[in-house]
């Protein structure tokens, strides 16, 4: 078992990949193009239309810096909290499964809310630059 726990920063590599990966595509797709039409949906919504830009930003940045492991736990609250808006104002109504639920951004959202409080793990610019990237203590 403690071969297991040697690969712990090889599974949180992969947690902040997968997630930077997929926030990158998911945000590159709004700033690249479709800014305004993105923020004028947010504003279908309720919420002011300058959200829709920081919800842009938000995934592409977001997910740049997990892919790096940099701000890794800052990054992570933010992606965070942009699905557990998505959820709330777009896919809850659709139930967990099928067209438009709320499945995949709540994967999302869980892999956020882990590398919120594990970190970006020991292969990662944070634990090179000194932080606490080793998601342990220093006791």
């Amino acid at each position: 078992m403690r071969y297991l726990d040697r690969m712990q920063p090889l599974a949180l590599l992969a947690l902040r990949f997968t997630l930077g990966v997929i926030m990158v595509a998911h945000g590159s797709h709004k700033v690249y193009g479709h800014m305004h039409e993105y923020a004028g949906y947010i504003h279908t919504l309720g919420m002011p239309a300058w959200l829709g830009y920081v919800s842009a930003l938000t995934e592409f940045v977001g997910g740049v810096l997990l892919i790096m492991g940099l701000f890794t736990r800052c990054a992570a609250i933010a992606v965070f909290v942009d699905m557990f808006i998505a959820i709330a104002t777009v896919h809850w109504k659709h139930g967990l499964l099928g067209a438009g639920g709320m499945e995949f951004p709540l994967s999302l959202a869980a892999i956020a809310f882990s590398l919120i409080f594990l970190s970006g793990g020991a292969i990662s610019i944070d634990a090179i630059r000194g932080g606490t990237g080793g998601g342990r203590s220093k006791n």
